[in-house]
């Protein structure tokens, strides 16, 4: 089992008593607005969500974390490694990515998870080439991005909403050269 501390936080792998606190990060609107379609989920798509992450840390070695407020043991929401299927042209590619609930956003907590889930990813488990996608207007996860050294690179459009998105893109060799300097 993976666990990695952060100065606040806790990532760790999902636990069956996670799904209240995410099926609410899950369902408030505001959240999912730059997710996929925009669509919130419900408590049963979000159990379903959790289950296929915990199948996919077992085929993968990788996955996404639950996020711990280390002081309070509350969920935050999640960061981690996920093959990005939603789009198909940037495959084979391992994308980062986060979600927060709101009363965690604007205190450098997406940041302080993805730095390192993006460090576990390169130096955990040797991946040559981590991507991450936003939806343009989603300048909040671009700023992220941009704090975490992924520079943004070509637009497209995702196939299954029809919404435009950016890839940004790092590679190993880019992110040990900026750890050294």
């Amino acid at each position: 089992m993976v666990t990695i501390d952060t100065s606040r936080l806790v990532l760790r792998r999902w636990r069956e008593s996670d799904v209240p606190a995410m099926a609410a990060v899950n369902a408030d609107p505001e959240v999912m607005r730059w997710i996929r379609d925009g669509r919130v989920l419900s408590p049963e798509e979000t159990r379903l969500w959790v289950e296929r992450i915990e199948r996919n840390w077992e085929a993968e070695g990788f996955g996404l974390f639950a996020v711990e407020w280390r002081a309070s043991g509350e969920l935050v929401g999640f960061t981690g490694l996920a093959v990005p299927t939603f789009l198909p042209e940037v495959l084979p590619a391992v994308e980062i990515g986060w979600r927060l609930g709101r009363p965690f956003w604007g205190r450098g907590i997406a940041t302080e998870a993805a730095t390192a889930a993006l460090r576990f990813g390169f130096e955990g488990r040797g991946l040559e080439r981590i991507i991450s996608i936003a939806q343009v207007g989603n300048s909040a996860s671009e700023r992220v991005m941009a704090k975490l050294g992924l520079p943004p690179g070509r637009e497209t459009t995702a196939p299954g909403n029809g919404r435009v998105v950016r890839v940004h893109e790092l590679t190993r060799a880019e992110y040990l050269s900026r750890r050294q300097g």
